[in-house]
């Protein structure tokens, strides 16, 4: 039992170790209340270094009684009252325009208050991190605002959306950034707002019990797995079986009950043997 304990241990400690911030989930725990580590990340992605960061909160859920709800990875708000909401995508169907633009409408409409001036609605920005190119045009950063079509000029309504493609990791500040997405070590990381809080969540008792969510999002994915694998197994027995009644001179019917595939599948069996 203490040798099945310790290497359960292990395994969880493993996991955790093997985790960067391209990981949804660890992201929420580098950023979540991280004000320093949150200030580093917008100041580097927007270019702009006089960026204060007054709060972070993580899984953000924001109710729409009229359709569609959502619940933000990270939302942050600065010192100018402007929310950034922050969004890791690892799969290219996770950031299609449509859903960008849906985020920063439910932020506007959840933070005009009732009897406010549309002129009092704060500047949002929707910041998709991407694991691939998804826009396709190579660039390491697309900045995606309204424009006045006939004139090319800004329409200033203060709503941005942003997509960073996390392929380009050179060696400017973006780059650098981005190759700390990947990076699992905390001594290996650029900036030091993210090593603290990586080397605490990762190598201490206390880092390792805030990760509880992770970690049971890994056993309820290691348990899929096993069970997946369990049922290709059992699929495989029930095929030896009905290929062995066939051949025995079995009924179709008779397979059916006895193997049970289904009648589609035993006459699919059925006709190979035959061919």
């Amino acid at each position: 039992m203490q040798t099945n304990e310790a290497s359960q241990e292990s395994e969880i400690k493993q996991v955790i170790r093997s985790l960067c911030m391209m990981n949804n989930r660890f992201m929420n725990f580098m950023l979540d209340d991280n004000r320093k580590a949150a200030q580093v990340f917008l100041r580097i992605i927007l270019g702009d270094d006089k960026i204060k960061v007054r709060n972070v909160r993580i899984q953000s859920f924001i109710q729409n009684i009229y359709g569609h709800s959502s619940q933000l990875d990270i939302l942050a708000q600065d010192s100018k009252g402007r929310y950034f909401n922050v969004e890791v995508q690892r799969s290219d169907e996770g950031a299609p325009a449509r859903r960008a633009r849906f985020y920063s409408s439910i932020l506007d409409t959840h933070f005009l208050q009732p009897s406010k001036l549309y002129e009092e609605l704060p500047d949002t920005y929707v910041i998709f991190i991407t694991e691939n190119d998804v826009l396709r045009d190579n660039l390491p950063l697309y900045d995606i605002r309204r424009t006045i079509k006939q004139s090319a000029k800004d329409f200033e309504d203060g709503s941005h959306i942003i997509y960073v493609n996390s392929q380009r990791r050179d060696d400017t500040a973006l780059g650098k950034l981005m190759q700390d997405l990947y990076c699992t070590e905390p001594k290996n990381l650029h900036y030091q707002e993210f090593a603290e809080r990586m080397e605490f969540l990762k190598y201490s008792k206390e880092g390792e019990e805030k990760m509880t969510d992770v970690l049971e999002e890994y056993a309820a994915k290691k348990a899929e797995a096993v069970a997946k694998e369990a049922e290709k197994k059992e699929q495989a027995n029930r095929i030896e079986l009905a290929k062995g009644l066939l051949a025995d001179g079995m009924s179709i019917e008779f397979t059916v009950r006895h193997s049970k595939l289904s009648e589609a599948e035993v006459r699919e069996l059925a006709s190979k043997l035959t061919a």
